[in-house]
C-alpha cells in the first residue's frame, strides 16, 4: 500500500536494536523501551503558513532521525508498527 502522509506529518518505522545478551538473562520484549531511532518512509507536501506558502519539510526519505519515546501516533501499515508524527517532533537528524 502506499502512503502520503498530509501537510508536515512524517510516516517513520522504529529501527529495533540488536538483542544482546548478558549471561543468561533474557529480557521480555513486553519489558523493552522501545527505540528512539527510527528511519523516514514517506513526507508530506509541507507546513502552510497563512500566507498559503508552502514550506517543504527539512527530513526526506530514507533519513535516520531521533525521536521521543511517546511521540506521534503509532499505526499498522500491511502488518508492520509505523508512527506518525509531525516533523516538529523529530529530535534531530542522523548523520
Amino acid at each position: 500500500m502506499k502512503i502520503s502522509p498530509l501537510h508536515d506529518r512524517v510516516l517513520l518505522k522504529r529501527i529495533e536494536e540488536k538483542e544482546v545478551k548478558r549471561g543468561s538473562i533474557i529480557i521480555p520484549d513486553t519489558a523493552k523501551e522501545k527505540p528512539q531511532e527510527a528511519e523516514v518512509i514517506a513526507v508530506g507536501k509541507g507546513r502552510t503558513t497563512d500566507e498559503g506558502k508552502v514550506i517543504p519539510l527539512l527530513v526526506k526519505v530514507g533519513d535516520k532521525v531521533l525521536i521521543g519515546k511517546y511521540a506521534g501516533t503509532e499505526v499498522t501499515i500491511d502488518g508492520e508498527e509505523h508512527i506518525i508524527l509531525r516533523e516538529e517532533e523529530i529530535l534531530a537528524v542522523l548523520a
